[in-house]
């Protein structure tokens, strides 16, 4: 029996472990990566205490600074969750095992989106990728498109146009969420271009991704693209499988609904970061959502 079961390793549920342990609560982490959606940020300049580091850096100083204060961590993915009795909750994985907890901390963040259109289930991983830090080395020299107008997009075009010898930024509207300063730093590049009000229809190629089909949406003209690669950062939607066995309550976008203490309308479940109805996705924000499910999880257990 645990006294506290965090589902997640990025930010929100690292920090969560970190505040239950130090309430001296038995806690333990359960998630299929430590990092989450930090570890396809090339660069973070905004988060407090660092200038400037990698996700992959920041992800491993989270880790290391839970483990240190005992929590424990389990590579594995959990399915399904269910109030065994008014006590407690259990936890079934993907690999069969079985955990009982007091309180469920979900953080969970979110997947990414998808485009949704032919070629793309296709060409995954033979030139349709999510992931630009993982996949843009394979690019080297090539031309590719990066598809989206906010702040993961812009990091994508930032990153790839010191790898590619072309990249293309495609976007729906001719306005951009990203952050101002990164707009400004992409629109500086040399080698990339914008191509605005634009949808893609098709992915196309043979064996591996060789042009894309797209459309004006303003004028209804389509034309062929030929491009090595093609980047789509659309955007992230919250894994609602387990969110609707649980039976919790969400928004219209599929977020858990959270009050200011992080609890959900299930009581002993709590979430915190990027799958919560919180508006502004940002780590720090996320880590400070950690340390308040977890201090409300502790006043749950107590009471």
């Amino acid at each position: 029996m645990y006294d506290v079961i965090i589902v997640g390793g990025g930010p929100a549920g690292l920090t969560a472990g970190i505040y239950s342990v130090r309430r001296n609560l038995r806690t333990l982490i359960i998630t299929k990566d430590i990092g989450g959606q930090v570890l396809l940020t090339h660069k973070i300049e905004n988060y407090p205490g660092f200038i400037e580091i990698t996700g992959m850096m920041l992800s491993e100083l989270f880790r290391q600074h839970a483990e240190s204060l005992g929590v424990g961590i389990v590579l594995d993915e959990v399915v399904e969750i269910k109030k065994r009795s008014e006590k407690d909750f259990m936890v079934m994985t993907l690999h069969g095992e079985e955990y009982r907890a007091k309180a469920i901390i979900l953080a969970i963040g979110r997947e990414h989106r998808m485009l949704n259109i032919p070629g793309e289930r296709k060409f995954l991983g033979k030139g349709v990728s999510y992931c630009f830090t993982c996949d843009g080395p394979l690019f080297k020299g090539k031309v590719i498109a990066v598809v989206g107008g906010g702040n993961s997009a812009f990091r994508a075009v930032e990153y790839l146009s010191e790898i590619a010898r072309k990249v293309y930024l495609i976007h729906r509207r001719d306005k951009f969420r990203a952050e101002e300063k990164l707009i400004e730093k992409v629109k500086s590049k040399k080698n990339v271009e914008f191509i605005l009000n634009t949808i893609i229809k098709e992915i196309l190629g043979k064996e591996k991704v060789e042009g894309i089909k797209i459309e004006n949406v303003k004028t209804g003209k389509e034309r062929i693209m030929k491009i090595d690669g093609i980047f789509i950062e659309i955007g992230h939607v919250v894994r609602k499988e387990l969110i609707e066995k649980i039976g919790l309550k969400t928004n219209e976008k599929g977020e858990i609904v959270v009050n200011k203490e992080c609890k959900t309308n299930i009581p002993g479940i709590f979430a915190a970061g990027d799958c919560t109805d919180v508006p502004e996705k940002q780590i720090v924000i996320a880590a400070g959502m950690g340390a308040i499910a977890a201090l409300s999880a502790y006043k749950y257990i107590k009471s």
